[in-house]
């Protein structure tokens, strides 16, 4: 196969999405051009190529931490690495604009929705707290606990105090499996029981509570 600089300027990924767009790039171009560069005997773009069917998918590969998509291919070092993680982390980030300034939280469809940008994509469990006012209208999502794919960390203590501190008089919770199954585990629905009892200890409105996965969501219920 030719290299890139045997390729006329015109027809190079660079100039080929200037002129019409990035929805004219393939999968692998379009990673080719974050790379930016190859190595001997490699373009940018074969170097994508060989990333991609190396970790068979591109939702596979956006779901590697930087350190892992670092390991054991010519050609991606950390900067690459990082550059890669931090484009699929944009991607994920970048939803749609609210129509209000301030989102609302009505029920667990959309807390699910207010969460998910910070829950996809992981291969560990993390938990969010979404922070509303009486009127459910939110004050601030924050990630409470980062933990490993066997084990949940949510303290409810711990995101009282969150809710509190932000100024809120209402709340949300809402954790993934990286097993990507919504079902609620056992310790799942104890955490609604106590997240529950605990706002009621202290004057909050609990919302709800669900699991969110890179393919939907679930409602946590009580025990």
């Amino acid at each position: 196969m030719g290299r890139m600089r045997d390729v006329p300027a015109r027809d190079r990924p660079r100039e080929r999405l200037l002129a019409r767009g990035a929805e004219a790039l393939s999968d692998r171009e379009l990673l080719g051009l974050l790379l930016g560069a190859g190595v001997p005997g490699q373009d940018a773009v074969e170097l994508a190529g060989h990333l991609i069917t190396r970790h068979g998918g591109l939702y596979e590969l956006s779901r590697l931490p930087a350190h892992e998509l670092a390991v054991g291919l010519a050609g991606i070092g950390p900067s690459k690495a990082a550059r890669v993680a931090a484009a699929f982390q944009l991607g994920r980030r970048a939803a749609p604009p609210s129509p209000s300034a301030r989102p609302q939280v009505h029920g667990s469809a959309d807390l699910a929705t207010i969460a998910a940008p910070l829950l996809h994509g992981l291969r560990h469990e993390r938990v969010v707290v979404v922070v509303c006012d009486g009127a459910g209208s939110v004050l601030r999502t924050s990630v409470l606990t980062e933990g490993a794919t066997d084990r949940s960390l949510l303290p409810v203590r711990d995101v009282l105090a969150l809710v509190l501190a932000a100024g809120g008089t209402s709340f949300g919770v809402a954790h993934n499996h990286p097993t990507g199954r919504t079902d609620p585990s056992e310790a799942d629905r104890l955490a609604t029981t106590r997240l529950a009892a605990g706002a009621t200890a202290v004057g909050l409105r609990f919302l709800d509570h669900a699991v969110v996965t890179d393919r939907g969501w679930r409602r946590v219920p009580e025990v």
